[in-house]
């Protein structure tokens, strides 16, 4: 269980940095990119996954934070769908860097 765990957490990590350094990568070209949004998906789907793990084995989960992460990761997820499929979408991913930098923190201090 332990391996699987560190192994999505691995895979939740990695999605996390490509979201946000395909997020600030193109910030200054002013378009998309095509990574994004599977990116945020993969970060959402693998949180989910990792709680699930725990809550299966015997580690505490902290539902607080889960929960306040989860939502913030639905939005970035959403933001990245929304980024993708529409014109202007280059708009936003200012606030998927910002939310990605925010769930990160909400990770390391609470």
């Amino acid at each position: 269980m332990d391996l699987l765990d560190s192994f999505l957490v691995l895979l939740h990590l990695l999605s996390w940095a490509l979201v946000l350094g395909l997020s600030v990568g193109f910030l200054r070209r002013r378009e998309v990119p095509k990574g994004l949004m599977h990116g945020a998906i993969s970060a959402l789907v693998t949180g989910l996954l990792i709680v699930g793990v725990r809550e299966m084995g015997d580690m505490d989960v902290n539902h607080v934070k889960v929960g306040i992460k989860l939502v913030i990761a639905a939005v970035v997820a959403f933001l990245a769908v929304r980024a993708e499929r529409r014109a202007g979408g280059e708009k936003l991913l200012a606030p998927v860097a910002g939310l990605t930098v925010l769930n990160m923190a909400i990770a390391v201090f609470i």
